[in-house]
């Protein structure tokens, strides 16, 4: 019996218009060109590959928030219309709310699809504590750590129990240290529930840490997949450890090795508009 993939993005192709508002390849700017993925319920999946190549483009097609130009998205097998309703998205920049506490932070959620307060304030507070948060509820995200304000954005989409979760660059602005005690949160949340991942990074090592699977992306106009690997490193992971692993090593070459000639276009490609 086959398995349906909790979320396929089926030959996907995306142009933007032009200044004219025509959209097609001779005036407009196609930024993903026949790309297919498929992530299985419960996997985790990194995509790397240059900047401006378009990850985040996929991220928001698998999140409705982007409409394909050609092909087709599948959520457990079922055609996307509109808004992705069973995934949850992190983003890169901060996007709590600086007028709500942390627990109101992390039961807006809650609240806009009309969940009673007690009941909404009590999950929040479980929540905060599986974060490590317990006791930081009253507290606004400016009287909070950056590490402590992803915890609290990370709660806040998991409260909801998304099957998915869509992740763009969470933790790239923080520290390394904090970065990695926020990677290894992240796992542990994701070994107790399994939702199904698509984490998007520029962070190779990050990506290899994290997951089950790393797409390369090429670079852009007209991205699409160059490469594939099975990270088949054991579980459960500290993120700081397993980079010293011999078999880790090997993977970041092999990786490293299919995307470099990719990143360096899209260095160039960065280099040339500014230099224009």
């Amino acid at each position: 019996m086959a398995i349906t993939a909790a979320l396929t993005l089926d030959n996907i192709s995306v142009t933007f218009a032009s200044g004219s508002g025509h959209l097609s390849q001779a005036n407009g700017y196609t930024a993903v060109k026949n790309t297919t993925l498929h992530i299985a319920d419960g996997e985790f999946v990194s995509v790397v590959g240059p900047t401006g190549c378009g990850k985040s483009t996929l991220l928001n097609i698998a999140a409705g928030l982007l409409c394909q130009s050609l092909g087709e998205v599948k959520i457990f097998g079922e055609p996307l219309n509109g808004i992705n309703t069973k995934a949850g998205y992190m983003f890169q920049a901060e996007s709590l709310m600086p007028w709500r506490s942390a627990l109101g932070n992390v039961i807006a959620g809650l609240e806009f699809r009309g969940v009673g307060k007690p009941d909404a304030i009590r999950q929040g507070e479980a929540w905060l504590e599986r974060v490590g948060l317990a006791g930081f509820g009253a507290r606004y995200p400016h009287q909070l750590s950056g590490g402590m304000r992803k915890r609290v954005a990370l709660a806040q989409m998991l409260i909801l129990n998304p099957k998915i979760m869509l992740m763009d660059e969470p933790f790239s602005a923080l520290d390394i240290q904090t970065r990695q005690l926020m990677e290894n949160e992240l796992l542990q949340l994701w070994e107790a529930d399994k939702k199904s991942v698509l984490f998007i990074t520029h962070d190779l090592e990050e990506a290899i840490s994290l997951s089950d699977r790393v797409i390369v992306l090429s670079a852009g106009p007209a991205t699409h997949p160059i490469g594939e690997f099975v990270i088949n490193l054991p579980r459960p992971r500290d993120v700081a450890e397993i980079r010293m692993t011999p078999r880790f090593l090997e993977l970041h070459e092999q990786i490293w090795s299919a995307m470099k000639e990719e990143v360096r276009k899209g260095y160039q490609q960065t280099k040339n508009k500014l230099v224009g």
